[in-house]
């Protein structure tokens, strides 16, 4: 789109205005995908006393003053740790002998049962989320995970649906679309009367996120000159982090999660009423046959820009001029076979496949690090707000790295410090939550600056014939990582250090695939496959010379 810098003014008003809307909506998107942190968050709880309680307490202690923690350990054993009640069991029969002072009752053999009259929680840090409306805890404990894998099923078939619907109808129409269906649907799942039906919906929700978070960014490269690139998508990424810390805030603000659902959706019903403003992409029209549209979007981008004299320069003839080598690039099909078709571009594709698995703001290391949050003790508002914070110096420290060390090492590095920071933290004591809590935060540090290297890196990789093919088959494939990535939680039933080990382990694996990849520091972008291979095997050939 070098094109731009003739034809309307460069990066004018119009740009600036449109990046501004289309950026608008990413403060939403991390409260989209970390939503579920605080929506389905687990308040302490335990077994609900029998119904006739009073009763039993009338006719053993009439005469005693006794507090309520007291009377709770009459009716609830505790649990393994033999400091707080257990979450799931009761005894079948009162236990009033433990009330008796110096009391050396032997219980370890009495006769428990689950919680027939639900549960009781702690409403100090929640009011209400899904956990407390469905009772999602004990045996249930498995449907609260399966709402965020559900989620991430949505956005993977978001990426599937509304990528082809996008380069069919225009990145415009389903982007508009894609807001309203999240807006509708986002304030839907906040009435939900069941389980089922919110889960429904929060898929559909993301795959609205999808349509959103890639018809925007599209919409972004394809308005924008080349030179500036580099800069909106930095600003972009910062977006991101922002949102992080605006959801701790309303998080912490409602603690209702019908609220929440709600205060995050709603916004994106004024962003549909705005984003009939934007223009469809001029590149998009003229590779789709329809270059008249396109000459009357490149007018009104002139004109915002205060380039009115540029208005009769630009005719059907100029803009295919300028548009010629797109043009000639689009008479050539290219489809996800092309990626895997030589041995450079099988290479390349393989290891960024795993490279990405771990690297989107809704993959598996990502998840791990966030859900995470509910392990610690300490305020886990403040903790979001942390998080978000440490992305700024890390994306920083990313923008460093891959100016003197380049793209290969800087990737491989950064996976192999946030995987090395999730395994030490498997031994550090839970009551060390200091420790435990920096660790967690340094390793979302580098798996944030592992993000940043990573989106650089891709379409730097990919040739320009098939780098948006490329883009959008790798972000496919990480979804795929982001719905295991709850569900592995899961796993600390079985042992509790099993999950920080899978997470672990795929990051510091995903760091081996990084090394297999060409190093792209100052080289030029290349615009064919063949360009590819020669570039890979040019670096092979000055490896071995150096060996």
């Amino acid at each position: 789109t070098d094109f731009l810098e003739l034809l309307v003014g460069g990066f004018g008003r119009y740009q600036w205005i449109h990046i501004t809307l289309l950026s608008l909506p990413g403060l939403l998107m991390a409260s989209q995908n970390l939503l579920n942190n605080f929506v389905s968050g687990v308040p302490a709880h335990h077994c609900s006393l029998p119904a006739n309680h009073s009763i039993h307490y009338l006719t053993h202690l009439s005469n005693l003053q006794v507090d309520d923690m007291q009377l709770l350990k009459v009716f609830i054993p505790l649990d393994s740790s033999g400091n707080t009640l257990d979450r799931c069991k009761r005894y079948v029969e009162p236990q009033w002998q433990l009330l008796a002072a110096n009391s050396t009752a032997n219980i370890s053999h009495v006769q428990t049962e689950g919680c027939l009259d639900g549960w009781t929680f702690d409403r100090s840090e929640f009011f209400t989320t899904t956990v407390t409306e469905w009772n999602l805890v004990c045996s249930r404990r498995s449907l609260k995970q399966m709402i965020q894998t559900i989620y991430m099923g949505g956005v993977l078939t978001g990426a599937i649906v509304y990528g082809g619907l996008a380069d069919r109808f225009g990145r415009r129409s389903v982007l508009i679309w894609s807001y309203f269906q999240l807006a509708v649907l986002g304030c839907g799942a906040a009435l939900s009367s069941s389980y089922g039906i919110y889960c429904v919906l929060r898929f559909l929700s993301g795959m609205a996120v999808s349509g959103i978070i890639l018809n925007s960014l599209s919409l972004k490269v394809e308005w924008i000159p080349t030179k500036a690139r580099t800069l909106v998508g930095t600003l972009g990424s910062f977006v991101f982090t922002i949102g992080q810390m605006v959801l701790a805030g309303l998080a912490y603000w409602l603690r209702d999660w019908r609220k929440l659902q709600i205060v995050t959706c709603a916004p994106h019903f004024l962003i549909f009423a705005y984003s009939w403003w934007y223009s469809e992409s001029a590149r998009w029209l003229v590779l789709n046959h329809k270059p008249e549209e396109a000459l009357k979007s490149l007018h009104r981008v002139a004109r915002v820009n205060g380039k009115p004299e540029m208005i009769d320069k630009l005719t059907l003839e100029v803009l295919h001029c300028h548009m010629n080598k797109e043009i000639e690039s689009s008479r050539s099909s290219f489809t996800a076979y092309d990626l895997l078709r030589t041995r450079a571009m099988r290479r390349i594709s393989i290891c960024l496949i795993a490279v990405w698995s771990v690297n989107t703001p809704t993959s598996p290391v990502f998840t791990h690090l966030h859900l995470y949050l509910f392990t610690f003790t300490c305020f886990i508002y403040l903790m979001q707000v942390i998080f978000g914070a440490i992305d700024f110096p890390a994306k920083l420290l990313a923008l460093g790295t891959l100016s003197y060390l380049g793209r290969r090492v800087s990737q491989a590095a950064c996976l192999f410090l946030s995987g090395l920071v999730i395994f030490a933290n498997i031994f550090v004591p839970t009551e060390m939550q200091t420790i435990r809590t920096l660790l967690a935060c340094l390793g979302k540090g580098f798996t944030s600056a592992s993000f940043t290297t990573v989106y650089l890196f891709t379409g730097e990789l990919y040739p320009t014939v098939i780098r948006q093919t490329g883009m959008g088959f790798v972000s496919t494939m990480a979804r795929i990582g982001s719905m295991a990535a709850p569900a592995i939680l899961i796993l600390d039933e079985v042992l509790p250090a099993l999950p920080s080990l899978v997470y672990g382990g795929a990051a510091v694996l995903a760091s081996c695939f990084a090394c297999f990849l060409p190093e792209t520091l100052n080289f030029a972008l290349p615009d064919t496959i063949t360009a590819v291979d020669m570039e890979t095997l040019l670096q092979e050939f000055m490896s071995l010379s150096r060996e």
